[in-house]
């Protein structure tokens, strides 16, 4: 194995996400790799001090995190609180974990305005989507860190294999 995974904490049972739920992802692959000490786990939004429960968050006026991480665009919630300092600084804080650990892979879950890496959520809070990454997945992705969302495991998988 060429690097370790940073994993999104919601994809392995915790219950971090806005809602306070999580959304278990369940693959062989999960398994296998947490055996053998692959995965960190990370909650970015949790690492930056946001609660659980928390309103939820959507990147405004159809923006994408790459528009968040060059002060273009906002992170707001359903409440019209301003988040974006707070989006980034969980970016910042996956990126430096990711870093510290080896971490050369993030599998993270996707229409998160943090996570997401194929589509996010467009900002009306109308459950329209967008194709576009979130501020972490975008901070990762310009770091060099693959990025694949929850939905991409076999690309993943298939990566793996050939990097070894």
């Amino acid at each position: 194995m060429t690097g370790k995974i940073l994993v999104s904490a919601c994809l392995m049972g915790h219950a971090v996400r806005y809602d306070g739920r999580s959304k278990p992802l369940v693959h062989p692959a999960i398994d296998r790799w947490r055996e053998e000490g692959l995965l960190v786990t990370i909650c970015p939004e949790m690492s930056a001090g946001m609660a659980v429960p928390r309103p939820p968050a959507e990147i405004a006026g159809g923006a994408t995190g790459e528009d968040v991480l060059a002060g273009t665009a906002k992170v707001m919630e359903i409440t019209g609180g301003d988040v974006t300092a707070e989006f980034r600084r969980a970016a910042e804080n996956a990126l430096a974990l990711a870093q510290e650990t080896g971490c050369r892979y993030a599998l993270l879950i996707d229409g998160s305005p943090s996570c997401g890496s194929g589509f996010i959520y467009d900002g009306s809070f109308s459950g329209g989507r967008q194709n576009g990454m979130g501020v972490t997945a975008a901070l990762l992705r310009q770091a060099g860190i693959e990025v694949y969302s929850d939905r991409e495991i076999d690309r993943l998988v298939e990566r793996l294999k050939i990097a070894d």
